[in-house]
């Protein structure tokens, strides 16, 4: 395990040199909030899972085609000195990617990636626009209407929360929890 793997300002500052998209950068900060709260649940390493998490998506301005996107991202990141099991993380949060999810860390991410965004887009329609007011029956309620944040896949975050053996419920409650603690630097 090398040292900047676990270094989220130099993962932030690669983040932010390939990334200027409001809305994409404040997504990662979002799965980055819902993948520490389960290392931590979990008592695994909450740094370098949160950096896995951070640059997951890292790419996606530049390289948004899916023979690009994570593939190109994870080509950098290795130039950059970054592990074969750190961006193999990233790689498996592509279903299309061929990167089997075979541990906890890659189950987690994939579980956090849509449900981060499904849960940020309930929360801009809400009348004050804070998380605070989002609950687990308004996210299953707008999950039922497919015009709602139709870019987001309910198939991968019901099979997410299926594969990291955690009810649906219980998952997005888990999330939302993470994410009504870290408001602030989400904006929400």
């Amino acid at each position: 395990m090398n040292e900047i793997q676990k270094d989220r300002n130099y993962c932030l500052s690669i983040l932010k040199e390939y990334t200027k998209s409001e809305s994409l950068l404040k997504h990662a900060y979002a799965v980055e909030t819902c993948v520490r709260a389960y290392a931590s649940k979990f008592n695994e390493d909450v740094e370098q899972w949160g950096c896995v998490a951070l640059l997951h998506d890292f790419d996606y301005e530049m390289f948004p085609t899916a023979e690009e996107h994570p593939f190109k991202g994870s080509e950098i990141l290795k130039e950059k000195g970054f592990d074969d099991e750190f961006c193999s993380a990233i790689l498996s949060h592509a279903n299309y990617s061929g990167v089997p999810r075979n541990n906890l860390l890659r189950k987690v991410l994939f579980a956090c990636d849509e449900i981060a965004g499904f849960i940020t887009a309930v929360t801009y329609v809400r009348p004050s626009k804070s998380v605070d007011e989002v609950e687990v029956k308004s996210v299953r309620k707008k999950m039922k209407d497919k015009a709602f944040a139709a870019k987001v896949s309910r198939e991968d975050i019901i099979s997410g929360a299926e594969e990291l053996g955690v009810p649906l419920d219980e998952h997005i409650e888990f999330c939302l929890v993470a994410m009504k603690k870290n408001k602030t630097e989400l904006g929400l």
